[in-house]
């Protein structure tokens, strides 16, 4: 039996294809795992209110959710209106960064999680980047907002314009992503999806080399490393490959799907 007891799973690009399908062959191997006691805990840079119907495709009736990139801790519980509770957040002031990267960039697009919500948005997103009710309002109020999450969405540029961006200004106090597109997540400093993962691990009872971890985008560095078995997907950016101990399959592949049966053997 694996000695493996806390598996932790990213979504998008890992679990979930990007045009936003799990394969059977996935939800079920999900679904033995819990089935053979195994803590299967969802780690995604989505919000909570995103994350929760993932879980219930992958047939997830209980347990852990850690959402906005560690900055939302959560439980699946049918005896709440929303399907779950909110057990921890951790928040910043986001108006430093707001300010120095909208003089950068006059024209992107930024957004602060409602918790539970939606965003608050200074304007109109591409269509199906963000889930939830969405509200405008003006960069200033955002910036005075407390914030779990930030996103910085630059339309029309690559991601590189963010690597530029962050070496010329610096974000201090602040932890940073920056995904496929250009796109930017900012979360409170020192809050990761690994930092979330030591609380629930402590709090479930299970051995640092109890858990694997499988993710492929730059937010699961940290959870990687964290992990005793930290599992790359093939598609996954050379920083990313870099944290990890094993590299598996693509997402066209199910590349997570062998990772979750070696579980099982």
């Amino acid at each position: 039996m694996t000695r493996t007891r806390l598996v932790a799973l990213d979504v998008d690009g890992t679990l979930m294809s990007y045009d936003g399908v799990i394969s059977p062959q996935v939800r079920d191997a999900v679904g033995e795992l819990v089935g053979a006691g195994l803590h299967v805990v969802l780690a995604t840079g989505r919000s909570v209110h995103a994350t929760v119907p993932v879980a219930r495709e992958l047939g997830l009736a209980e347990g852990w959710l850690v959402c906005s990139n560690g900055a939302v801790t959560a439980r699946l519980s049918d005896e709440e209106p929303a399907g779950y509770e909110i057990t921890d957040t951790v928040t910043f002031d986001p108006g430093p960064a707001l300010r120095a990267i909208a003089l950068e960039l006059p024209d992107a697009l930024f957004a602060v999680e409602n918790l539970g919500v939606g965003y608050r948005v200074s304007g109109t997103f591409p269509e199906g980047e963000l889930s939830g009710e969405t509200e405008v309002v003006t960069l200033d109020e955002l910036a005075m907002t407390s914030a779990t999450r930030v996103i910085i969405r630059a339309v029309g540029e690559s991601p590189d314009v963010f690597h530029e961006i962050v070496e010329r200004v610096g974000l201090h106090e602040v932890e940073y992503a920056i995904g496929w597109s250009a796109w930017l997540d900012l979360t409170p400093g020192g809050v990761s999806k690994a930092s979330a993962l030591e609380s629930v691990r402590r709090a479930l009872g299970v051995e640092p080399f109890g858990t694997l971890a499988i993710g492929d985008g730059g937010n699961d560095v940290a959870m990687l490393q964290w992990a005793a078995r930290g599992v790359a997907m093939g598609h996954a950016r050379p920083a990313v490959l870099a944290a990890a101990d094993e590299v598996t399959g693509g997402i066209e592949d199910d590349g997570a799907l062998p990772v979750l049966r070696s579980l099982l053997a």
